[in-house]
């Protein structure tokens, strides 16, 4: 199925997970919070970008169209959102992406994209090719190379500055004429950057640094932690910085004076990502557990995952424990042919539907050759020995449903609700 989604491909979600209306299938790697509205969407290993419903605690959309994890995302105006993959392409999405086709692709990375920044129209990328691209609209990207290895976050400094960091362990801020000014250099990789009001910039580095780099040059250490630092955030006003490691606490950093003002302690996994809301104080959080948690960073205390939203009653006649199971797939794939064909194709019908046959969806390649009939036992064969042995060659996750009540469930569920 095109985009990596296949039949249920969310079903196969740990125990642990299914208390979600919508989580991801691996760690969540990039999170992006839209200037206008606070819209949020995030993106994960499990090759998905995620719109989520906030109002409503559950995800308003989920596509999956990179060959590979998604490791970045920017907000862009008018509520679009740009994604950059481990397949070397950037995908902008509209503000109602739930066809799960990107409006651009932005292509031309030779390796996987670690890093979207995004101001005035412009987005800058960079990759583990060694380059930092500048893209605009109706022209060609502008390649900068200067870096030595992979350059993995990228930002638009205040005065509009592109500014890299990467594995050589520098920062440089790039000129329009494609030279750059080292303006710092630590000798460790670094992996992650945010740009701060008045010029200033933080760098988060492999040896659990923090540092603050003045308009002027000067550096700061702000924090030190034990593992590596992978994802920064700061707030509009650049009062908070929060520092998020592999260890799986989140540092929360007063600014300007550098104080630690908290230290949010969550499930123990590692914290791949974060991003302040519009409110400055609200810090969401997404991590190696595959949620994404709400903080409030100034007071230091966590609110809880997104998707835990009261869960709605199923309809009567409809297995409760089954619903709970669905519940991992509900934003993917509709019951009726009414609800119409979301990230993956709509399950009217389900047993006894040859596999690939939904009009109006694009499969992939494997599922389109249509050579196996939905049944009980073909759906629980997928998910017990796997999509990557039942279908082999399909890009859907390897993703398996271990637990023999939660499958009984789960089928009839579906076998009540989708005739």
């Amino acid at each position: 199925m095109r985009a990596a989604v296949a039949l249920l491909a969310m079903l196969a979600l740990p125990a642990a997970a299914q208390d979600q209306a919508a989580v991801h299938g691996g760690p969540v790697r990039a999170l992006a919070v839209a200037p206008e509205g606070g819209a949020l969407a995030s993106a994960g290993f499990d090759q998905s970008v995620i719109f989520w419903d906030l109002a409503a605690g559950r995800a308003r959309a989920v596509v999956r169209w990179h060959a590979g994890a998604v490791n970045a995302l920017a907000a862009l105006p008018g509520g679009q959102v740009a994604s950059g993959g481990e397949d070397g392409r950037i995908a902008v999405w509209g503000p109602d992406p739930r066809d799960g086709q990107p409006l651009r692709v932005l292509e031309g990375h030779q390796a996987q994209v670690a890093g979207l920044a995004a101001r005035d129209g412009a987005i800058a990328s960079v990759a583990w090719d060694g380059t930092v691209r500048l893209w605009r609209d109706g022209a060609a990207p502008v390649v900068l190379e200067g870096h030595r290895g992979n350059v993995n976050a990228v930002v638009f400094r205040s005065d509009g500055v592109v500014v890299s960091a990467g594995f050589d362990g520098t920062l440089r801020g790039w000129h329009a004429d494609g030279t750059a000014d080292v303006l710092a250099e630590f000798g460790l990789p670094q992996n992650t950057l945010v740009a701060l009001p008045d010029n200033a910039l933080a760098v988060g580095g492999v040896d659990g640094q923090v540092r603050l780099i003045a308009a002027n040059g000067e550096v700061r250490e702000v924090h030190a932690g034990a593992r590596p630092i992978v994802a920064l955030a700061a707030n509009a006003r650049g009062t908070l910085l929060a520092a998020a490691s592999l260890g799986g606490s989140v540092a929360v950093i007063g600014l300007p004076d550098g104080r630690l003002l908290h230290t949010l302690e969550g499930p123990g996994t590692p914290v791949w990502s974060a991003a302040f809301d519009t409110d400055g104080r609200t810090l969401w959080t997404g991590g190696a557990d595959r949620r994404v948690r709400r903080w409030d960073a100034l007071a230091g205390r966590a609110i809880g995952p997104v998707g835990e939203a009261a869960e709605d009653a199923p309809r009567a006649g409809l297995d409760p424990h089954g619903a709970r199971v669905f519940r991992a797939c509900a934003a993917c794939h509709s019951l009726t042919a009414e609800g119409g064909n979301m990230a993956g194709p709509h399950l009217h019908g389900l047993f006894g539907r040859r596999m690939g046959s939904v009009a109006g969806y694009a499969y992939s390649e494997r599922l389109a050759r249509g050579d196996i009939t939905w049944t009980r036992e073909s759906v629980a064969d997928l998910f017990t020995r796997g999509p990557d042995v039942v279908t082999p060659g399909t890009k859907m996750p390897v993703q398996r449903v271990e637990n023999a009540d939660d499958m009984a469930a789960l089928l009839r569920f579906l076998e009540q609700a989708t005739r």
